[in-house]
């Protein structure tokens, strides 16, 4: 069974300088999130979004620093996508939510690999830890999958932070898997939400019922992959 396979520690006094400025960064975004207010109104879409706008120019800076030093630490990025198709023209807002997406991207990766490898190593859920080996063997291939699955989990962040796979593999094969779900959420949520908005009540029925569906085919389909799996094992023992 695949172990988490955790990259070397670093104690040269250019990563402990690396260590201290990424603490600081995220100290200062966080510290910078609070004092635009963006944190308390991303559950207030109309209120988040006369708050950016006000900023005018300052709003882009606001919203990309918010969404790279907070997201990876628990904050839902959907909430920021979301916000910023609700805010901007799709163009703006495609931009906005690639560079934040990255930046937080980025940040959970370099948090993980730099500053708690230890102490993340050990939160890591084993539905992540499995992909070990295929990631040392066919890194943005796998990146890039788990990307399109589970997308910015902050957890893949740092599962991806203490494994082996080059920064460089892990942006580039993140940015492939972010770019379809990111260009969908900034052209169609604003209209998707307004859909919804003005929907009957039997179009809420019915995405119910497709919810329920598709969790049923997943949960089946997980059960059947983990039978196979199980009966694979015992044949070749």
């Amino acid at each position: 069974m695949s172990t988490l396979t955790l990259t070397a520690p670093t104690t040269s006094p250019n990563r402990r300088r690396a260590k201290i400025a990424l603490v600081g960064a995220v100290v200062v975004g966080a510290l910078l999130a609070h004092r635009f207010g963006l944190l308390g109104q991303l559950e207030d879409p109309a209120r988040l979004k006369q708050t950016l706008v006000d900023l005018g120019p300052w709003g882009f800076v606001a919203f990309v620093l918010a969404y790279a030093f907070i997201q990876p630490f628990g904050v839902p990025g959907t909430w920021f996508v979301v916000a910023a198709s609700l805010v901007w023209p799709w163009p703006t807002a495609f931009a906005l939510s690639t560079v934040g997406t990255m930046a937080a991207t980025s940040i959970g990766f370099s948090f993980a690999r730099f500053v708690a490898r230890d102490s993340v190593a050990r939160v890591i859920p084993k539905r992540f830890e499995k992909y070990n080996d295929s990631l040392e063997q066919r890194a943005f291939t796998t990146v890039f999958f788990l990307r399109a699955v589970f997308w910015m989990h902050p957890l893949l962040h740092a599962f991806f932070g203490v494994s082996k796979v080059r920064f460089w593999t892990h942006f580039w094969a993140s940015l492939a898997g972010y770019v379809l779900p990111l260009f969908l959420f900034s052209y169609f949520g604003d209209k998707v939400l307004q859909a919804l908005k003005d929907a009957p009540p039997s179009v809420w029925v019915a995405v119910g019922i497709g919810a329920v569906v598709l969790i049923g085919v997943g949960v089946w389909i997980k059960r059947r992959r983990r039978q196979d799996d199980e009966g694979g094992a015992s044949r070749s023992s």
